[in-house]
């Protein structure tokens, strides 16, 4: 334990040192005098007002004690210990008899591209492997690459111009069918994690055109990670029954929040008593109906993910149907892949305990997903 963590330690021991003015702002009190600190929750951390915090830009004594206080504190050493690591796939035994005495024989030329092929000493058989990417004309790179740039808000015709100048040649359609193949695999696989998200959530909609109608995105996103829980597409913004989102909430994290914030609707304020009303004390889920005004900052995380969502809708124009692979592409590029510097250039996913090793994030994930099929 560091000394700021020993001195924060010293203020929650005692009475009457720390007061929670609202969701997002603290108070406390100087351990040398009278005046009392205002500790506010920011995007990226808590920041205090006191002269430490003020010159050196750092966690002080105050601002760890809220941490400590609010059970921030534990939620990261949790993660720490519960981390998962998913490292790039290594070929390092023979695939007839599973020796691990083979070397490197040459490469396997095909029309678009090569791939090492090795020679097992035991068995004396020649193999080549390429997980995941079996019979397919191109590199996994190149696969990939086109995957990347879809989710990071480029329209199929573009995305072909861009491989074309890389010696690509290959159709929007082909693109789509891989988004189809590889979002499916990896869904599967990524569903058996469980990541360590914290105890605040929040649950929002946002409109989408799917095959032209009108419909609505509900999407449950947790504060200190800004993992993207589950989502559930809908018809309707007030009337329509949440509880699916609930559910698949409460089953992908493995637990049920303690802070609940959404906007508000009176659907979530239903599912949220049908699901996860409780009378006893520790299973209680507070639910926060937050309206929003002017300046308000205190949804911007959720708000951060509707916008992402929106760019990405407006060059694809409209889904074609309710479970289109897009929507999960999107989820897994914003939880796995795609950096977000309000988390210190992390991913989601690495906040919340899952590690994605590889300069190729795709490609470690969907390795690792065919061998676990």
């Amino acid at each position: 334990m560091t000394n700021r963590e020993t001195k924060a330690q010293k203020i929650i021991e005692k009475n009457n040192q720390i007061k929670q003015i609202d969701n997002h702002t603290f108070q406390v009190k100087s351990q040398s005098s009278d005046k009392w600190y205002d500790v506010i929750s920011t995007e990226s951390g808590f920041i205090c007002s006191c002269p430490y915090s003020t010159f050196r830009k750092t966690n002080c004594k105050h601002s760890i004690s809220v941490e400590i206080n609010q059970g921030i504190r534990k939620y990261i050493e949790d993660v720490k210990q519960k981390q998962v690591i998913i490292n790039p796939v290594e070929i390092n035994g023979c695939k007839f008899c599973e020796s691990n005495h083979i070397i490197k024989k040459g490469l396997r030329k095909n029309k678009n591209y090569s791939i090492q092929t090795f020679q097992c000493k035991d068995c004396k058989r020649k193999f080549s492997i390429n997980i995941g990417f079996e019979k397919m004309r191109v590199t996994p790179q190149a696969i990939t690459a086109s995957m990347n740039l879809y989710f990071n808000g480029e329209s199929l015709r573009h995305v072909v111009d861009f491989m074309k100048l890389f010696g690509v040649e290959v159709t929007h359609q082909t693109i789509h069918n891989w988004i189809k193949k590889y979002i499916g695999l990896m869904e599967t696989y990524l569903e058996s994690i469980t990541p360590q998200v914290s105890d605040k959530w929040y649950c929002d909609e946002i409109f989408l055109k799917i095959k032209g109608d009108r419909k609505y995105l509900y999407a449950m996103l947790d504060d200190s990670s800004r993992f993207w829980i589950a989502s559930q597409v809908a018809k309707t913004k007030y009337t329509e029954d949440v509880r699916p989102l609930f559910k698949n909430s409460q089953v992908r994290a493995g637990k049920k929040p303690k802070v609940l914030l959404s906007d508000g609707a009176k659907n979530f304020m239903q599912a949220h008593k049908k699901e996860w009303y409780s009378n006893y004390k520790k299973d209680k889920v507070e639910h926060i109906r937050h309206i929003h005004f002017k300046g308000d900052k205190n949804t911007n995380k959720m708000e951060r993910l509707n916008n992402e969502i929106r760019d990405r809708e407006k060059v694809m124009r409209s889904l074609k149907t309710d479970d289109s692979p897009i929507l999960t592409g999107m989820q897994i590029f914003h939880n796995y892949v795609r950096p977000h510097m309000g988390i210190d250039g992390m991913t989601p996913s690495e906040k919340a305990g899952i590690k994605i090793e590889g300069l190729n994030k795709w490609i470690t994930i969907i390795q690792n997903a065919k061998l676990n099929q």
